[in-house]
């Protein structure tokens, strides 16, 4: 009953992660904007999501890949679409902010 429960207990941020973060790259992708987006908090997003992919050495595990790496990817293309829309934009230009 434990191992059960602690499998359905694995697939919540397998599902709720990817998830959310998927909400977020498809408003900037729909806005065309990353007005209000914070750089540094998806990169770190990305990065504690590596860490503790790594952490859990589930390697294999499904919610690990799916909920863990596959999130990383994401919150690294949201960086990725930050950087491109605020230099689209002119408030990014060589990785400074205009003031």
């Amino acid at each position: 009953m434990r191992e059960i429960l602690a499998d359905i207990a694995g697939w919540i941020p397998a599902v709720i992660l990817p998830a959310a973060t998927f909400l977020q790259l498809v408003k900037i992708a729909r806005l065309k904007s990353a007005q209000g987006v914070s750089i540094s908090a998806w990169l770190l997003f990305g990065l504690a999501n590596i860490g503790l992919y790594f952490y859990t050495e589930k390697y294999f595990a499904l919610q690990s890949i799916i909920g863990l790496f596959g999130t990383a990817i994401m919150d690294f293309v949201i960086v990725g679409m930050i950087i491109v829309y605020r230099r689209k934009n002119g408030t990014i230009k060589d990785g400074m902010q205009n003031k």
